[in-house]
C-alpha cells in the first residue's frame, strides 16, 4: 500500500474513475431571460406546449357534451318561461287598457255631473232673462250681461228646446193644458203654447218643457195640393 491510502499493486478505484468521465450540467432555472428580458416558460407549461403540438388534430380536444336525443331540458325550460312571462305581460296590458278606458269614462261622467248641477241652478236665471225680453225690459247693460251668461251657458253644452208649432213629445214637453181639434178627421198634437222653455245638455234632460197642446188636423197630402195650385174644386169649377 502506498503512503496516499491507495493499494500499491498499481490498481484504479473504478468509482473514482466513473466520477471522473461524468460530464457537469448546468441548469439555468432563471425565470426572466438575461439577453432578450421576457419571461420563461416554466418546464410544466413547455413540456405541455409541446405535448399538444405534437398531437394530432382534434386528439387533445374534449368533446362538447350534448343531449343525447336532441332535446335540451334548459332550453325547453327557458321557452316555456319566456311563454309565462309573454302572457302575463299581454294580460297587464289588457288590463291598464281598461283602466284607463274605465278612468276616461268616469273622468267624463264627473265633468257632465258637474255641469248638470251648475247649469240646473242656472236654469232660474235664464227664466228670468227670457220673460224680462218678452215684456221689453232686456235692454242695455242688462242685456249685455245676460247675453255673456247666455253664452256661457251654450258653450257648456246647454240646448233649449220647446217652440210653438212642434209636435208633442211626451219625453220631452209636459202638457199642462190640453185644446181640442177644430176640425174633424186624423189630427196630430202639437204645442200650441210654451209656458215654460224646456234644457237638456248630451243626453240629459235638465227639465221638460211646460207647454200647451192641441189636436190639429193632419196637413193635406202634397199630391192632393199639387192637383189642385189654383184652389179649384176636383171639377175644375171655381169655389162658390
Amino acid at each position: 500500500m502506498r503512503a496516499d491510502g491507495h493499494p500499491g499493486d498499481g490498481t484504479v478505484d473504478m468509482a473514482d474513475e466513473n466520477q471522473q468521465d461524468e460530464p457537469v450540467t448546468f441548469r439555468d432555472r432563471r425565470k426572466i431571460d438575461p439577453e432578450t428580458g421576457e419571461a420563461r416558460l416554466s418546464e410544466d407549461a413547455t413540456a405541455s406546449g409541446a405535448a399538444a403540438e405534437a398531437a394530432p388534430d382534434g386528439a387533445g380536444a374534449d368533446p362538447v357534451a350534448g343531449p343525447a336525443d336532441g332535446a335540451d331540458p334548459e332550453i325547453e325550460k327557458l321557452t316555456t318561461e319566456v311563454a309565462e312571462r309573454t302572457a302575463d305581460l299581454q294580460r297587464v296590458t289588457a288590463e291598464y287598457a281598461n283602466y284607463r278606458r274605465r278612468a276616461d269614462r268616469d273622468r267624463e261622467d264627473a265633468k257632465l255631473a258637474a255641469k248638470v248641477s251648475f247649469l240646473s241652478d242656472l236654469l232660474v236665471v235664464l227664466d228670468d232673462f227670457e220673460r224680462a225680453e218678452q215684456h221689453g225690459d232686456l235692454t242695455g247693460a242688462f242685456k249685455s250681461a245676460a247675453d255673456k251668461v247666455t253664452g256661457v251657458a251654450t258653450g257648456l253644452g246647454l240646448e233649449a228646446f220647446g217652440a210653438e208649432g212642434e209636435p208633442f213629445d211626451p219625453q220631452l214637453h209636459e202638457a199642462v193644458q190640453h185644446e181640442p181639434a177644430e176640425g174633424s178627421g186624423p189630427t196630430v198634437t202639437v204645442l200650441s203654447a210654451v209656458l215654460r222653455r224646456g234644457y237638456r245638455i248630451a243626453d240629459r234632460i235638465l227639465r221638460p218643457a211646460m207647454v200647451t197642446v192641441q189636436d190639429r188636423p193632419e196637413a193635406e197630402a202634397p199630391e192632393a195640393a199639387a192637383a189642385q195650385p189654383d184652389g179649384s174644386g176636383e171639377d175644375g169649377s171655381a169655389p162658390a
